[in-house]
């Protein structure tokens, strides 16, 4: 699990940087502040409670923080799209972004239903 864990914590650190990169393009280049700050919490949240769910106390308490940063990618890929179709961001930035979050949800949804075994 270990080499795993340093694997997910990897791609959710590389999909922050590229949600905060995101944000500031949005906001500093086309000035846009609401939808940008949403996907700046919830894209950067989804690394930030894996993170914490490695210090959990209990199987539970990893387990629920696991959910959450499985619900915030979820969120995530809506603000994405979103932006997409508001024309804030190309179909490639789209495509890009898309398919790391999917990643993301791919694997969480893994640990959670290793987890309920």
């Amino acid at each position: 699990m270990e080499d795993f864990g340093g694997f997910i914590r990897g791609k959710c650190m590389g999909f922050s940087v590229d949600i905060v990169n995101l944000y500031k393009n949005l906001s500093e280049n086309k000035k846009e502040y609401v939808l940008s700050k949403q996907v700046l919490r919830s894209g950067t949240s989804i690394g930030a409670n894996l993170f914490e769910a490695q210090k959990g106390i209990s199987k539970n308490d990893f387990l629920a923080k696991i959910y959450i940063s499985l619900k915030e990618a979820a969120e995530t890929e809506y603000w994405i799209e979103l932006l997409l179709k508001t024309s804030y961001i190309s179909i490639e930035e789209y495509n890009k972004l898309n398919s790391k979050c999917k990643e993301l949800v791919r694997l969480l949804d893994s640990i959670t239903k290793k987890m309920k075994q």
